[in-house]
């Protein structure tokens, strides 16, 4: 982690959005289905070219004043699915791991959970979180570390999200249980993962790739799902949502500068990937350790 911490601190686009905070600049944080931050214009252009080099932009999206970042994904839809729920989190210490650019928990802070950190070891998505914060101003935390750090972090904590995570690792048990080891006694767990439409308790392993993503290893039917958090020591596990992933929710747009679902899908079947397999989709669950 020092040696990303580092790297980040040395980052030029770190230096500059630092130097964006010593501009002081007067800022209104909003939410709706856009992160939104209204400001006096004062460093529009500079804000405009720190978007444009930090791309691509896959959560979202955010607005800054006219500036709007259309991401990748229209992260509302995943947000709203786990809305009801997200009572739960208010007054307890919570972690978003995989948090990208902090989207959900800039999101989250409306049901004011005590604490917040998120987790992601990725230089170019703390950038992004650093330039929104710059003006957003929230009291959060985010951490250069991947689920692997959980065991040995400073603190447990009431409720972890997981989204889109488990199935970019090689042992998805060991994850779980890294999980679990994170948590207070008694904690709650959302997790969503792509799975596969079967009766039984197995996971496709793509042989290449799946939807043109190459480090998927593992895709669960909602069954086999189930038996891993079990293995890993979880003591209930319940379904909450199952959707397809659509163009809708995830698409092509000026703030990716490559490729999206469209792309990935059989040309004369939507309902296959590119690689011959159903179409993606992803169950939401809730655990309890």
């Amino acid at each position: 982690m020092r040696d990303l911490q580092t790297q980040l601190e040395n980052h030029p686009l770190y230096q500059r959005i630092n130097e964006l905070k010593k501009l002081h600049l007067q800022t209104h944080f909003s939410l709706d289905k856009s992160v939104i931050i209204q400001s006096n214009q004062k460093a529009k252009d500079e804000i405009l070219q720190l978007a444009k080099e930090l791309k691509p932009w896959r959560k979202g999206p955010f607005t800054i004043d006219k500036l709007y970042i259309d991401s990748e994904w229209q992260s509302f839809i995943k947000f709203d699915i786990l809305k009801p729920f997200l009572p739960e989190i208010s007054g307890k210490i919570v972690a978003d791991l995989g948090c990208n650019n902090g989207y959900y928990m800039f999101k989250m802070l409306e049901f004011t959970p005590a604490k917040l950190v998120g987790f992601d070891p990725s230089i170019k998505y703390r950038l992004q979180f650093e330039l929104i914060n710059a003006l957003a101003k929230q009291t959060l935390e985010y951490e250069l570390l991947g689920v692997e750090a959980l065991p040995f972090y400073k603190h447990r904590f009431d409720i972890i999200f997981c989204l889109g995570v488990i199935y970019h690792r090689r042992d998805p048990i060991k994850m779980l249980k890294e999980i679990k080891s994170g948590l207070n006694s008694g904690g709650t767990v959302f997790l969503d993962t792509l799975f596969i439409d079967d009766e039984r308790e197995i996971a496709l392993i793509p042989r290449k790739t799946y939807s043109k993503i190459s480090n998927i290893f593992f895709i669960p039917s909602i069954l086999g799902l189930r038996n891993w958090c079990e293995r890993a020591g979880f003591k209930e596990f319940e379904v909450i949502a199952t959707k397809t992933t659509t163009t809708q929710e995830q698409r092509k747009t000026e703030w990716i500068d490559s490729y999206s679902l469209e792309d990935f899908l059989d040309s004369k079947n939507k309902n296959l990937t590119c690689e011959g397999y159903e179409t993606p989709k992803r169950v939401y669950v809730k655990l309890k350790g």
